[in-house]
């Protein structure tokens, strides 16, 4: 057989708890053309495939058309590439198993693949960040929640059921925080957004300290490590308690694991920078396993958060077999 029409580009799409992306990626993962929308407007899981099909269309419209590209990738929280569903998220609008790659192959007439956004941010490094040339490392992304892949002899490392890499949802504190996925203690509840306000509420209510904190009506994880540069003693305090939690939680996690590094992504990982990485990093040190210590690099990535999450997913729609009504 010969063949003369080999397509050069695939859709990469992102979803978060706030925003979805799509984009068009060429073969060098360039991206040529984007745009996104508020997924929050869509509790309907039907409406809101709806509304992403029309993104996608008109990105393809405008940029060689349906013929031209080979693929979708989709990156979001509790997806699942195994079976192509989103599976159980506690902070997605749509609840139970939700199969959206079958529903937007159907749609769209070509082949999708999904995959847990963790997963899509480790792809995304490997291929084009800070994870380069490395075999074995960790990702971990703080935002709304906390997501973690392993990147393990060169390729993602799934699991058998597609769900290996929640430390998020390990123990941390035992009969801890309440956590969305309906357990208790849970790391994400220490080191994701929520959890960072929560160890505030407790910082200031612990002590009669002056804090910027207490002068903001709607406090973020931003919010405060703005104020750990102005010196704000009390906002020193909320990263230091927080990079602790996160540095404990992750010695467990390398301990076992053994990788070359930890790359961090996320709003929260960029926000609070040297505020939680260095407490953080200080208090792995203090429980990693002794044969690792010092071995394992603190790394924080350098793409941008929402061109890393489509870039990923681009990887892996290359990764997919080829279908498509389009030829």
């Amino acid at each position: 057989m010969i063949i003369d029409n080999i397509k050069t580009q695939v859709v990469g799409v992102n979803i978060n708890v706030d925003k979805t992306s799509c984009a068009i990626v060429d073969v060098r993962g360039n991206i040529k053309a984007m745009n996104s929308f508020a997924t929050s407007e869509y509790p309907d899981v039907n409406n809101f495939v709806t509304v992403l099909c029309n993104h996608i269309t008109t990105l393809v419209e405008e940029n060689g058309g349906l013929e031209s590209v080979r693929s979708v990738g989709i990156s979001t929280v509790s997806g699942n590439f195994q079976t192509g569903c989103i599976e159980n998220s506690p902070n997605l609008p749509w609840k139970g198993v939700v199969p959206l790659s079958a529903m937007l192959r159907d749609r769209m007439g070509m082949a999708v693949a999904l995959g847990n956004n963790a997963h899509m941010m480790a792809l995304a490094e490997y291929a084009f960040g800070g994870a380069h040339g490395m075999r074995d490392f960790i990702v971990v992304s703080l935002g709304s929640g906390m997501g973690s892949c392993f990147f393990s002899n060169g390729a993602v490392y799934r699991g058998v059921d597609g769900f290996a890499g929640e430390i998020g949802h390990t123990c941390l504190v035992h009969g801890g925080r309440q956590c969305g996925c309906g357990k208790l203690g849970c790391m994400e509840t220490y080191t994701a957004a929520k959890g960072i306000l929560r160890t505030a509420a407790e910082v200031m209510e612990e002590s009669d300290k002056p804090s910027k904190m207490r002068q903001v009506e709607k406090l973020t994880p931003q919010l405060i490590a703005q104020f750990c540069e102005q010196g704000d003693e009390l906002s020193v305090e909320v990263y230091h308690r927080t990079g602790y939690m996160l540095g404990l939680g992750l010695a467990n996690y390398c301990s076992i694991l053994n990788p070359e590094a930890v790359i961090f992504a996320g709003s929260i990982s960029h926000a609070g920078g040297k505020w939680l990485l260095e407490p953080a990093y200080e208090s792995f040190e203090q429980h990693v396993f002794r044969n690792v210590q010092g071995k394992i690099d603190f790394i924080l990535s350098d793409i941008d958060d929402d061109v890393r999450n489509v870039l990923g997913a681009s990887v892996l729609a290359w990764s997919v077999k080829e279908y498509s009504l389009f030829k």
